[in-house]
Parts: structure tokens; C-alpha cells; sequence
């Protein structure tokens, strides 16, 4: 290799990892919306990069969360840290439908469509309590990790940690290989994320070149309301959050994340973000192994602030196509219901649109709405996991810090990813 390629490579590993992601992710867009047949036949390559964090998903969630509450043998500060982290998750999605409800009022995306209701569309149903409840128990362990069953690994996964807590000094032996196979995937994840450029590049030439102008442009108003909103929401509520209770830099708060909000961006998936989401945590966020291991695997399935800001929006959009004017009595059962359904359907495939369905009953308006937004959802997609993958990584970083689990020499360090 010759000495000027020797040094672009130098000067490229000096360039943190999220500025890198950017430019992917920027130059994926020029290269979709100016090569469209070209930047299809990058999909593999995507589609690549996007296995390979499939492929860290349920191992990383199960080994990190069994680590994470061995590290955490007092079953006080455990049941504390729960506490804290549903409330919060609970507290910030109210706001999100808030803002999302705020934007669609103030911006009327829906304004002059003068849709008609048919009547003859019926709500998609959401599974029943019980049926959740029955649901969250595995039957058997190996199917639930064969078919990615999130929500059960988890919950195996808490009382393996538990069982193993109680025991004590016998299980000493199982900690420390759950503490070995952490690292291990971690480093693995570490790996694969120096693909992230190249992955991202891949995957957003893809949607921008499948998703065209010609798409976009006849709901270019909703889409920029709930890009609006979102954005809003992570700057207002997470910033404000993190400066005001944590005491520390929103900026830099920002900036550790990036890798994983790109990622996010990209692939549309939280669980899928997952194995970047505990990296950035713990590299550029200081959260301790302990923390980040238990409160993000969390957080992806039952944290969806973005969600529900895209409830939200999109609940006001097609009130206002359809004619009509929600009372204050609606406005609230829209707030409880995006709240309440963004835990009733965690884990539950497509919960985005179930999601929207059930908030639209809950208030009388024409499920037929939901047609109009199938075919930019995609689009919209984006920005909800975006958001999500934020308020997951924001409850982290609050948690931590509350619990003195958060090493801030760390977080304030230049050196983030």
C-alpha cells in the first residue's frame, strides 16, 4: 500500500465515527434521488450491513441483560431503577402525543383535502391484556430465541438474572461468563459498526430512490409536521431533560448518540438499533454495563415516543382531511390512548399502524385515513424509530445519572464515537 493511501486511512480512523455515518447518510440521498436505478442495485450491500446487526439482536439483548442485573445484586436499587425507568417512558410519550397533537393543530396539515367516509373500513385489533400477559412468558426458551421473540427473551432473561442474584456466591461462575459474553458482544458490535458508513450509504440511496419526489410531494405537508415535531421533542423535552435533571450537556448528549440515531434513521428498526444503542451508552456516554443493559432492551419494545408523536399528527391530519373538529374531551382520550397502547402493544408486529387504528376509534374518526399515509410510512417510519431510539438512550442517561451509574468524565471526554 503506498504511503498517501496509508495516510488517508489514518486521517479517515481519526474522523469520529457518527461524522462518518453523516456524510453516508447524506451522499446515500444525493446518490438515490440522482441514480435511481443505480442506487437500487445497492440494496444487497444494505441489506448486508443490516443482517449483521440483525445478527447481534438476540444475543446482545439476552447476555447484556442478564449481566446487567448480576451487576445490580441489590434487588432495591433493581426494583428502583424499574420504577424510574417506566415512569419516565411513560411521562415522555404523554408529551410526545402532546406535541405531535400541538404541530397538527398549529400546521393543519390536513386543511382543504375534503376526504369523504365511506364507513366501511374496520379497526386492525390489538391483542387483549390477558393475551399480553400469557404472551410474555416463553413456553420454551429456544423457540423464542429462534424466532426473535423480544419480549419473552427479555423477561427469561430477568429472571435468569434474579435467580442468579439470589443464589450468591455460587452463581459466580455463570456472572462471569455472562460478563465475558457481554464483551465479547460488544467488541462484536464494535465491529460492525465500522461498517456503519457504508451500510447507512447503502440503505438510504435504496429508500430515497424506491420512495421518489413523486411520492412525496402530495403529502409533503404531514411529512415535514411530523419531521417538525419530532425534532421539537428531542430538542425540547430530551435537551431539557438532560440539562435540567442530569446536569449535563444536551450538545454533547446529542453527539454521543448520533451513531445510533443514523442507524436508526436508516434501518427503521429499535431492536435493531440496539446493539449500537448500548455501544454509544457505554463508549460515549459513561451509563454503566449495569444500566445500559437493563434499561435500553427496555426501552426497545416499550418505549415509542415517536410513535406517538406520529399518532398524534397524524390524528389531527385526518380529522382536518375529513372535516372534522375534535372536542377537549377528544384531544385528551387521543393523549391516554397513544399513551396507554405504546405499552399495550409493545413487541407486537406493525404496532405503529394497530397503534393508529385504536386512537382513531377511541375518538370516532374514519379509519379509511390510515389509507393515505401507507404510502409514505416508510418515510414517516424514519423519524419515529429516530425519536424512540433517542428517548431510550435519554431515559439511560437519566437513570444513570441518578444512580450514580453514569461516569461523566466520560460523557464530557472529546473522544465520542
Amino acid at each position: 500500500m503506498s504511503q498517501s493511501n496509508t495516510a488517508s486511512l489514518s486521517l479517515l480512523a481519526r474522523v469520529p465515527l457518527w461524522q462518518q455515518i453523516l456524510v453516508g447518510l447524506a451522499l446515500g440521498v444525493a446518490v438515490g434521488m440522482l441514480f435511481k436505478s443505480g442506487a437500487q442495485a445497492l440494496a444487497p450491500i444494505g441489506a448486508l450491513f443490516l443482517n449483521a446487526i440483525k445478527m447481534l439482536i438476540v444475543p446482545l439483548v439476552f447476555v447484556s441483560l442478564v449481566a446487567g442485573i448480576t451487576a445490580m445484586s441489590d434487588s432495591a436499587k433493581l426494583g428502583r431503577i424499574s420504577v424510574k425507568t417506566i415512569a419516565i417512558y411513560l411521562i415522555t410519550t404523554a408529551f410526545a402525543v402532546s406535541i405531535g397533537l400541538a404541530f397538527g393543530a398549529l400546521f393543519s396539515p390536513g386543511e382543504g383535502m375534503h376526504m369523504v367516509a365511506s364507513g366501511s373500513e374496520e379497526a386492525k385489533q390489538a391483542p387483549s391484556l390477558v393475551q399480553i400477559l400469557v404472551g410474555l412468558v416463553p413456553t420454551n426458551p429456544v423457540t423464542a430465541f429462534a424466532e426473535g421473540n423480544i419480549l419473552q427473551i427479555i423477561v427469561f432473561a430477568i429472571a435468569l438474572g434474579v435467580s442468579m442474584n439470589l443464589i450468591g456466591d455460587k452463581a459466580a461462575p455463570a456472572v462471569k461468563l455472562f460478563d465475558s459474553l457481554a464483551e465479547v458482544f460488544y467488541k462484536l458490535t464494535d465491529l460492525v459498526m465500522r461498517l456503519a458508513p457504508i451500510g447507512v450509504f447503502a440503505l438510504i440511496a435504496g429508500v430515497v430512490a424506491a420512495h421518489g419526489i413523486e411520492v412525496l410531494l402530495p403529502l409533503a405537508s404531514v411529512i415535514g409536521v411530523i419531521y417538525l415535531a419530532s425534532i421539537a421533542h428531542m430538542l425540547l423535552v430530551y435537551g431539557g431533560l438532560i440539562g435540567g435533571l442530569a446536569r449535563l450537556s444536551p450538545l454533547r448528549f446529542f453527539q454521543g448518540i448520533a451513531p445510533a440515531l443514523a442507524v436508526a434513521f436508516s434501518t427503521s428498526s429499535s431492536a435493531g438499533t440496539l446493539p449500537v444503542s448500548i455501544e454509544c451508552a457505554r463508549k460515549n456516554l459513561g451509563v454503566s454495563q449495569g444500566v445500559a443493559g437493563f434499561v435500553l432492551p427496555v426501552g426497545a419494545t416499550i418505549n415509542m415516543d415517536g410513535t406517538a408523536i406520529y399518532q398524534g399528527v397524524l390524528a389531527l391530519f385526518i380529522a382536518q382531511a375529513f372535516g372534522v373538529d375534535l372536542n377537549a374531551g377528544q384531544y385528551l382520550m387521543i393523549i391516554l390512548t397513544a399513551t396507554l397502547a405504546s405499552i399495550g402493544t409493545a413487541g407486537v408486529p406493525g404496532a405503529g399502524l394497530i397503534m393508529l387504528g385504536l386512537v382513531l376509534t377511541s375518538v370516532g374518526l374514519p379509519l379509511e385515513g390510515v389509507a393515505l399515509i401507507a404510502g409514505i410510512d416508510r418515510i414517516l417510519d424514519m423519524a419515529r424509530t429516530t425519536v424512540n431510539v433517542a428517548g431510550d438512550l435519554m431515559t439511560t442517561t437519566l437513570v444513570g445519572s441518578s444512580e450514580q451509574e453514569l461516569d461523566r468524565d466520560v460523557y464530557n471526554s472529546d473522544n465520542a464515537a
